[in-house]
């Protein structure tokens, strides 16, 4: 693993997320995930609204966790569909960025790692940015002066 470049964490109430849904059915998911994790968002909500309101609740946290780990907040080029989180087929979630996004991304950091887990009343995410070579940050101290 290279340097760590910058660390991010959020936590969010289930009933929040909830309440959103419920106001907003169709556009709060839209809004918040990505295409592929939209597909996947419907097919669990549609099994159990409970899942669906738990995955929801899991990307808004790891969106908010990964813009703050690379320092930009919810402004551009961060933008909640741009950043996905997804499952390796072992069930391993992993960060996918797009467009602008990740254009961005690609010149300043390297690997991203996500964690999330979620309880009856919480969702969390937890992501680690590293940055994009082994080679320590230079320091901005004037050694010759």
């Amino acid at each position: 693993m290279g340097a760590i470049a910058g660390i991010g964490m959020d936590l969010v109430k289930m009933e929040r997320i909830e309440r959103a849904w419920q106001r907003h059915p169709e556009r709060f998911p839209e809004k918040i995930l990505g295409e592929d994790e939209l597909r996947v968002f419907k097919t669990r909500a549609a099994r159990d609204r409970g899942r669906g309101v738990r995955y929801l609740a899991t990307r808004f946290a790891a969106k908010e966790a990964f813009s703050k780990a690379v320092g930009l907040g919810m402004r551009m080029p961060m933008w909640w569909t741009r950043m996905q989180t997804l499952n390796l087929k072992g069930g391993r979630p992993t960060v996918v960025l797009s467009g602008q996004l990740a254009q961005w991304y690609e010149t300043r950091f390297g690997a991203a790692h996500v964690s999330l887990t979620d309880e009856s009343e919480y969702g969390a995410a937890y992501v680690v940015v590293e940055t994009l070579s082994e080679t320590p940050p230079t320091s901005h101290i004037n050694e010759g002066a």
